[in-house]
């Protein structure tokens, strides 16, 4: 049992924050970029013309460094090599969005759209396991590159949680399909040539099975974006849409009929523990900001420090950082080693625990920063509002606890998630 971290992970880290500080944070200092990350980036983020949109000069931005870190190796990490990658592992990804999110706020890692100078491009992942060959010869190098993207339409306005329950059916006609539904939180559809919709075509609600994923033209007839929903942390671009008699070729199925639900555990799986390493590293920030903060205030004549009111509450969240950190990177080694499914129930663990702990972390750190904690000034209020979103998204953490109570009690025979079968690292 050797807990120590590859070298050439750790010399990958180090190479990383060379990058930052020379490409990256130059470029956030240009042009004023930095009133996206300063007191103003709500506003600065935001097109309140265009119904809370992200604003086009943010996604630009975004854009930009991206374009910066592929160019300099990084972000294509996870990616196979034959498309430019480094076969990066799950203990990778989670040790560097981990690295990422605790150097704080700043164009090199932005969680509110999932951006990062490595990416998590989760879709590239999936056509590479679960598209056809001519989705993969017509998808593989535009997600490679950037160029083009899928959304996912998961969630329903009924169903959320119960996503096996989902009204959206697709009827076959011919050599074709015809989907009618509705689904909301449908992220990115503004951008989005393409959604990855989820329908019933057999099967009863609450089946496993009988769901399948369809790629959906976001242009075509019938395909409605009804309005965007506004949220606690501006900008949106989560859409509620509708469709009504939308036609699809055979060709767009997508990880084979009537097996859907397995698309969306790969990308829940994989997704949760990503989000659970970004998690951590907020929490950290937030804990080593409030810790150097507590050293220089200085009320009544002496440090904040030299108070067990300040310092009991921020032990205790260092101690369930580290005692996270380890979980993590036991269940990234797993999933690694065994398959993605081989630690669903570490997963879940590892997800509703870390976000929750940075929504306590970013909490106790406006605490100890006073009244500028909580302004804009200081990035905690943006980190609360954000991280509180993933308590509920991709599962809410009642869901991820009443899933380790079915492992542990004996509900859940199987090891992998619902409707994932036979050979898929269960």
């Amino acid at each position: 049992m050797d807990f120590t971290l590859p070298e050439e992970l750790t010399g990958l880290l180090a190479r990383i924050d060379a990058f930052i500080e020379q490409e990256i944070e130059p470029l956030e200092r240009r042009d004023d970029n930095v009133r996206f990350f300063d007191h103003r980036r709500e506003d600065a983020r935001t097109d309140w013309e265009r119904g809370g949109l992200p604003a086009r000069e943010w996604e630009a931005l975004l854009a930009e460094a991206r374009r910066r870190a592929d160019a300099a190796g990084f972000y294509r990490y996870p990616f196979p090599r034959e498309y430019g990658g480094m076969d990066g592992t799950n203990l990778g990804m989670a040790v560097i969005r981990e690295h990422l999110a605790a150097r704080g706020l700043g164009l090199h890692c932005d969680l509110q759209n999932e951006h990062a100078i490595v990416g998590n491009n989760v879709a590239l992942l999936l056509m590479l396991e679960y598209g056809t060959p001519e989705q993969r010869a017509e998808w593989v190098d535009d997600l490679a590159e950037g160029r083009r993207f899928f959304a996912f339409g998961i969630t329903e306005p009924d169903h959320g949680s119960d996503a096996t329950f989902m009204e959206t059916t697709a009827v076959r006609d011919g050599d074709g399909w015809v989907i009618d539904g509705e689904k909301t939180w449908n992220t990115g559809v503004h951008a989005a040539d393409h959604d990855l919709i989820f329908a019933r075509t057999s099967g009863a609600p609450g089946d496993g099975t009988g769901i399948t994923a369809f790629l959906v033209p976001t242009s075509a007839p019938g395909f409605e974006v009804r309005e965007y929903l506004w949220t606690f942390n501006m900008p949106t671009d989560h859409a509620h849409i509708r469709l009504t008699g939308v036609r699809v070729p055979d060709g767009a199925v997508f990880g084979g009929e009537g097996r859907g639900l397995q698309v969306v555990q790969h990308f829940f799986n994989e997704n949760r523990i990503r989000q659970a390493a970004s998690s951590l590293g907020a929490a950290q920030y937030c804990v080593d900001q409030s810790v150097a903060y507590a050293k220089e205030r200085a009320p009544f004549g002496r440090p904040l420090a030299s108070n067990q009111a300040i310092q009991f509450p921020l032990v205790e969240l260092q101690t369930q950082c580290d005692m996270l950190r380890a979980l993590i990177h036991k269940t990234a080694w797993q999933m690694d080693t065994g398959g993605p499914f081989s630690a669903s129930k570490e997963v879940s663990m590892c997800n509703y625990w870390a976000n929750r702990l940075c929504c306590e972390a970013a909490d106790r750190a406006m605490q100890v920063h006073g009244g500028l904690g909580y302004s804009r000034h200081k990035p905690f209020e943006h980190i609360y509002r954000h991280h509180r979103r993933y308590r509920i998204t991709e599962g809410a953490e009642e869901i991820q606890m009443r899933r380790v109570a079915g492992y542990m009690f004996g509900f859940m025979k199987q090891k992998a998630p619902k409707g994932v079968g036979e050979g898929s690292g269960e």
